[in-house]
């Protein structure tokens, strides 16, 4: 069996420029190593100092960064004729397999990796050392969540009381480097926590901020081009994680975070106010349920399931807010089961129950728009959520029948609030107020009744003509409403032809 000094080597684990890792057996120890064998043959000089310093670096970490989720350096060995690290072995692999657009984590899996990235590297900082190559590839994957940080050759190391500072410049993965760092500028733990937002970035969808044929091209937009939101690629990534991610993408320092507690507390956050998917909830039950819903009445099982594939089915407990007003944001919700509650400029509106929508308004505009109500969660509610980008993305099919529920809504509320306006009210005058049947004039008292309550009791009942004229009038301004909104929807529609083909 071939050796390294006293270490038995198993297999090769990976192969990079300037280095060779290998799986080995410590039999001193009785346990399993990782050993990263320097191989500067090939470079000149000065390339080969500058590398041999890197691994100088991480040597010298050995033993002092003892924390869960940072990669142990056991020994050291540097000789002129052999230069290795004896490291914890790690079987997992790396991070960058869960980076992929068809492999990505679920949004709670991917925030406590972050967050152990943070405790980890806050722990690092405060014994005086920035990683300053945070990436996928870095991160080593013990078991499910579980990580360990790994290979500090580009750290910047405070030494001892005297505050010096070790530190190679020009070192590191462009595509997860800071501004400050592109620029070469001294360096500060922000620049780690730029680099894990690059991370928690293509973690929750498969891709970098950035995208470009060449380093110039990336290093201009890092410094220059504010990136996507997360949620640009994957409708289920909620508003705040897209915050976290941005704010940790600043491209200066004074927006971004000032330090790892806050970061930290910012993920605490996002994870607790994730909302529960029902992923473990069967399609072929969601199917079910969509077929009995009134609002999916049209559909056809090809569009049902289309909906199944391009829709989020989630669970908010009560007294979470789902909308805020204000925020802009392009998706659509129809309650599942439970109640919602809209507000505006802080004051109740109505309650929303189950098989009702709202922010309808996102698929029928087709963009982006800003929110004017507030929607709570009333009592814990399931919905789904489909955003407008997704439902652009479905068959024409399937875009018809939603457009055709939106414009039924749309008629049935206008119906409702011109009901309401009449002089005299009507059973719907107030949404709080239940209708009096017809034959218990008694069982409610409707506001907004100009008769005293004896001759509302007694009241003879209106004649079948009048009846019938009342239902005409009401018939003809409904009518009239649906032709507007037809007229509406096919000149938004027009426009939008007219735009994509200028």
């Amino acid at each position: 069996m071939e050796e390294i000094g006293k270490y038995e080597l198993i297999r090769e684990l990976g192969k990079g420029a300037t280095s060779v890792v290998y799986q080995a057996y410590d039999p001193f120890a009785d346990r399993e190593v990782a050993i990263k064998l320097l191989k500067l043959e090939g470079m000149d000089a000065a390339e080969g100092n500058r590398f041999k310093k890197l691994f100088l670096t991480e040597a010298s970490l050995a033993g002092k960064l003892e924390h869960p989720y940072i990669a142990s350096i056991y020994d050291a060995v540097i000789t002129e004729d052999v230069n290795y690290l004896v490291m914890e072995y790690v079987g997992g692999g790396t991070l960058e397999r869960y980076c992929q657009v068809d492999n990505l984590l679920p949004t709670d899996k991917a925030i406590e990796i972050v967050f152990k990235c943070c405790r980890a590297l806050n722990y690092a900082c405060g014994n005086g050392i920035i990683h300053c190559d945070i990436k996928p590839e870095n991160i080593l994957i013990v078991d499910g969540t579980d990580i360990k940080i790994s290979d500090f050759g580009a750290a910047i190391v405070k030494k001892g009381d005297t505050g010096e500072i070790s530190q190679t410049g020009g070192v590191g993965s462009l595509a997860y480097m800071s501004p400050q760092q592109v620029q070469e500028m001294d360096l500060t733990l922000q620049a780690d926590i730029y680099s894990l937002g690059v991370m928690f970035y293509k973690m929750l969808t498969g891709s970098l901020p950035f995208g470009a044929s060449n380093d110039s091209s990336l290093a201009f937009q890092i410094l220059h081009v504010d990136p996507p939101l997360p949620s640009t690629y994957r409708m289920d990534i909620p508003g705040l994680i897209d915050e976290i991610v941005m704010k940790s993408l600043a491209k200066n320092l004074e927006d971004r975070y000032r330090n790892w507690e806050e970061f930290e507390q910012a993920v605490v956050s996002a994870f607790d106010n994730l909302p529960r998917e029902l992923s473990s909830f069967p399609d072929t039950d969601k199917f079910n349920i969509l077929r009995k819903m009134d609002f999916f009445g049209e559909f056809g099982e090809i569009e049902l399931w289309e909906v199944l594939r391009i829709s989020k089915w989630a669970y908010y407990p009560e007294g979470t807010t789902i909308i805020r007003e204000g925020d802009e944001t392009a998706s659509f919700f129809i309650i599942i089961s439970g109640e919602a509650e809209i507000r505006k400029n802080g004051m109740g509106v109505c309650t929303l129950l189950a098989g009702e929508c709202f922010g309808e308004m996102s698929g029928i505009r087709k963009a982006v728009r800003r929110r004017t109500a507030s929607v709570t969660a009333h009592r814990d509610i399931k919905l789904i959520e489909i955003s407008e980008r997704l439902l652009h993305q479905s068959s024409d099919t399937c875009q018809r029948r939603f457009d055709k529920a939106f414009l039924e809504i749309l008629a049935n509320r206008l119906s409702a609030a011109g009901t309401r306006n009449r002089p005299g009210g009507g059973a719907g005058s107030n949404p709080q107020t239940t209708a009096v049947p017809p034959n218990k004039p008694d069982a409610v008292k409707k506001p907004g009744n100009s008769l005293p309550p004896k001759a509302a009791a007694h009241s003879e009942p209106p004649s079948l003509v009048a009846v019938e004229e009342r239902l005409s009038r009401t018939l003809g301004k409904l009518k009239v409403t649906m032709v507007v909104l037809v007229i509406l929807v096919m000149f938004v529609l027009l426009l939008n032809v007219v735009l994509i083909f200028k």
